[in-house]
């Protein structure tokens, strides 16, 4: 009798699959009606033409934004949005990526600034005072309250919200740490079973083992750059978020970057070390601290918990008790860190301050032969780093020695002694001791205490390095409290400056002319510039007084009144431009001025002219960018014709062309850096214009068709200089550093506005022209007095008191000064009376 076959068809369980739904799908088409079918086909149509429509507008839409993205990744250019955002394209592998970036609100400013100027005064950083400063001198960098509430302060900046892309990043390498000591755990079992298959020889386990070992190796690998990835990218997103908003706290319309250097003193002049090293520093320390006590902190839970089961409460005790006093140890024996590294990156700061130095004054020391001196500087400062750095690192010695034996052979020694307890002590020895009590065959008992010792002994590893990691933390708290208080100290001084929150301590007064004894006023908005019983007053660091220099000045320009602004150094004639201009607060009265800063506003140009990082149009349209110039409908050949005006039409042919790009303030001569800058001003065409020296490296015929031009584009000039050469371009001389009877005012006035080319200008002239008579009818006797001392000097005595003769050739070279002397007298009282007439 046959048998039936028991082996049944094999069908592939995709192939099922699909035929199960068709056969469904199809008996519902089926059922439906015709008409039903039909609107459904045409609406399946319409879907695919409206979807292809979609893909080909959206295909031609990114093609012309990849090229409008190269176009201005080329022009350094971006797009500015409504909100104020503003979208740049950097290069990204074979493309560009797009980048948008959101300026920080005023709102936020409000609400930072009661963190890091009035801190609660529980964390001592307030020092008692109505607006001390954070931090106050004393508070020493550590592991305190106040390290806590500038932390806290700092990581309201970098995680502004929870559904920020910095929690998201800090979320994945939570689960990655969590991860990664379950691995641990699994790892630890698996060892303790590859050796017990080991000792009982069973060839197939121990095989089996080895391949999961390699499989779960090869998944904690990829764990363990995932880690060290994301911890990364979490220093990238903090140090982004800081940078971002020290930016817009620094560069604003409040001239912060100028206050802080050259008025606050809060940071000195190191402002650049703070921003670039100190902050890179601390976001890179804060992320690592983030993965080096997470991880470590789950570790020890989770590992303590395993050994507990293990072990026993006697081992868990033991364990407790050892961490208490590793860390109260090592806490006792470790040097301030923290203080040491604010110290050093202070040190650091001021060696790469002399290095900027010396590169920013390269020409001028060049001509003086000054590289021996500056050698010095540098060698002193680097010697004082050096012996810092010295003193640090002996410091280090001794706590690191302690570290080591505590942390590796201690821990060590500990573990195994922890490890022995259900041999020794099977009580109190946890589920090992249990195993140890209820006996059984002999060679089974020690395959099991071999498995258990393994596991636990590996479990203990993963504990000692887990307890490692945070007892070296101690140390990386420390400096990271140190950076912490030097990023705190940079964001307090830029909120200080912000919000011009200078206040003198209880109970006293302020210095006569500090930052908090600023009464004036400023009016923007004035169609002129006017100055009303303004003080000129040089100012210190805060908190010290500044130096006046005009008790009180009054001078009104309207349009198309051009003021030249003259007198000898150092009376504050360039103080006048900064005061009017910002830069230096109005102690007392009134100024008044337009509104914006550049068309149709005020522009200031500096004794120095700057040339910005960028292209040749950036050059001639600074401060703008290539996208506020494209906005206001400017073009290239507008900016040739300005070229032209201050002749500099060739540029763009010897420079090649309006995209080059190069270091110009080495390319330019110091006359076309000068024509640069009044380039600049005749593009933006400001209805104001402060020259403070502008002109003086070009040649006269030229400055004068350059006045001339800028006076039909109708701006009303305001000149700083001594060349009596442009009073004939101005209306009006305010001539400063006169005394009393010169300026005519009264007691207390040395300062006079004269209208040039009345009687009363051509009265001064004559004075002066008197003065420098008279100083020449002196210079006869002047040069009899000179010859009785030459005389004297010529003379030699020899021992025994008697004099040389005088050489021939001596008495040669005399006749021969004189005669040249009298020659140069004649010529200088020839030259004055020509003027005078």
């Amino acid at each position: 009798m046959a048998t039936l076959s028991t082996l049944q068809g094999h069908e592939d369980p995709v192939l099922a699959f699909y035929h199960l739904y068709r056969q469904q799908i199809g008996g519902r088409l089926r059922r439906t009606s015709r008409t039903t079918r039909l609107l459904a086909s045409v609406v399946f149509v319409l879907t695919l033409l409206s979807g292809g429509a979609g893909a080909r507008r959206w295909w031609r839409g990114h093609k012309k934004e990849k090229e409008n993205a190269k176009r201005l990744l080329r022009r350094n250019s971006g797009v500015r949005g409504k909100d104020g955002s503003r979208t740049i394209y950097v290069p990204y592998k074979s493309s560009t990526a797009q980048v948008t970036i959101h300026p920080t609100k005023p709102t936020s400013f409000d609400a930072h600034r009661r963190l890091f100027l009035h801190p609660p005064r529980a964390v001592g950083l307030g020092d008692g005072q109505l607006a001390p400063q954070v931090p106050p001198p004393q508070t020493k960098p550590g592991l305190n309250l106040a390290f806590l509430h500038q932390f806290l302060s700092l990581l309201s900046i970098m995680i502004p919200r929870w559904n920020s892309k910095e929690s998201a990043l800090l979320l994945s390498h939570s689960a990655f740490l969590i991860l990664r000591t379950y691995l641990s755990l699994v790892v630890a079992r698996l060892d303790g079973e590859i050796v017990r298959d080991l000792v009982a020889g069973h060839g197939r386990s121990f095989m089996w083992g080895i391949v999961k070992w390699c499989g779960i190796g090869s998944f904690a690998s990829y764990t363990n750059a995932m880690i060290k990835f994301l911890q990364s990218k979490v220093s990238i997103a903090f140090r982004t978020r800081l940078t971002r908003y020290i930016h817009d706290l620094y560069l604003n319309d409040h001239l912060n970057y100028y206050q802080l250097a050259n008025l606050d003193g809060g940071v000195g002049q190191g402002a650049d070390q703070f921003i670039t090293q100190d902050l890179t520093l601390f976001c890179a320390s804060a992320a690592s601290l983030y993965s080096s006590l997470g991880k470590p902190f789950v570790d020890l839970c989770v590992f303590n918990y395993q050994l507990f089961r293990s072990l026993g409460p006697l081992a868990l005790t033991g364990l407790l008790g050892n961490y208490f006093f590793t860390a109260t140890l090592l806490r006792r024996s470790s040097p301030p860190f923290g203080k040491l590294k604010a110290v050093e990156g202070r040190r650091e700061g001021e060696f790469r301050a002399l290095h900027s130095r010396l590169i920013a004054n390269a020409e001028e020391i060049a001509f003086y032969g000054g590289a021996d001196m500056e050698k010095d500087f540098l060698d002193r400062g680097f010697r004082e780093l050096k012996g810092w750095m010295e003193r640090l690192y002996h410091l280090k010695i001794r706590y690191n020695m302690l570290e080591d034996f505590v942390l590796k052979y201690s821990w060590s020694a500990f573990g195994y002694l922890i490890t022995s307890l259900p041999v020794f002590l099977p009580t109190w020895g946890g589920l090992g001791g249990v195993q140890e009590l209820a006996g059984g065959a002999e060679s089974g008992r020690e395959r099991g205490r071999m498995k258990e010792f393994v596991t636990n002994k590996r479990l203990m590893l993963s504990l000692a390095d887990a307890g490692g990691r945070m007892m070296y933390s101690i140390k990386d708290l420390s400096e990271l409290a140190g950076y912490t208080s030097r990023v705190f100290t940079l964001i307090s001084t830029l909120h200080r400056a912000h919000a011009n929150a200078y206040f003198p301590p209880r109970g006293t007064y302020p210095e006569r002319y500090s930052l908090a004894d600023v009464q004036g006023t400023i009016h923007k908005g004035y169609d002129g510039v006017r100055l009303e019983n303004v003080p000129i007053v040089a100012p210190s660091f805060w908190p010290k007084g500044g130096e006046e220099l005009i008790e009180s000045l009054s001078v009104i320009v309207r349009p198309g009144e051009h003021l030249l602004i003259s007198g000898p150094n150092g009376v504050g004639k360039s103080a006048i431009a900064r005061i009017v201009a910002g830069l230096w607060p109005v102690y007392r009265g009134l100024v008044s001025r337009p509104r914006s800063v550049g068309v149709d506003g005020i522009m200031f140009l500096p004794q120095r002219p700057y040339l910005s990082i960028g292209t040749l149009r950036d050059q001639v349209i600074y401060p703008h960018t290539e996208m506020d110039m494209r906005e206001n409908g400017r073009r290239d050949q507008e900016l040739s014709r300005v070229l032209d005006e201050v002749r500099l039409g060739y540029l763009p042919d010897r420079e090649g062309g309006w995209d080059a790009r190069k270091e110009w303030k080495d390319v330019l001569s110091g006359g076309e850096k000068q024509r640069m800058a009044l380039a600049r001003l005749m593009y933006h065409e400001p209805r104001y214009a402060f020259l403070d020296e502008a002109t003086s490296a070009v040649s006269s015929d030229v400055e004068g068709l350059l006045y001339e031009r800028a006076k039909e584009k109708g701006i009303t000039l305001i000149t700083i200089s001594t060349r009596a050469s442009l009073k004939r371009h101005h209306t009006y001389n305010l001539v400063l550093g006169l005394d009393e009877t010169e300026a005519g005012h009264g007691a207390g006035i040395d300062w006079t506005v004269e209208r040039i080319g009345t009687a009363a200008e051509k009265l001064s002239i004559d004075r002066e022209l008197a003065s420098l008579r008279e100083q020449l009818s002196q210079v006869q006797q002047w040069q009899a007095r000179k010859t009785e001392i030459d005389e004297e000097l010529s003379k030699v005595w020899v021992v025994g008191g008697e004099e040389l003769d005088r050489p021939e050739y001596l008495s040669t070279v005399q006749d021969e000064e004189g005669t040249k002397d009298d020659a140069e007298f004649s010529d200088n009282t020839k030259e004055v009376e020509g003027s005078a007439t």
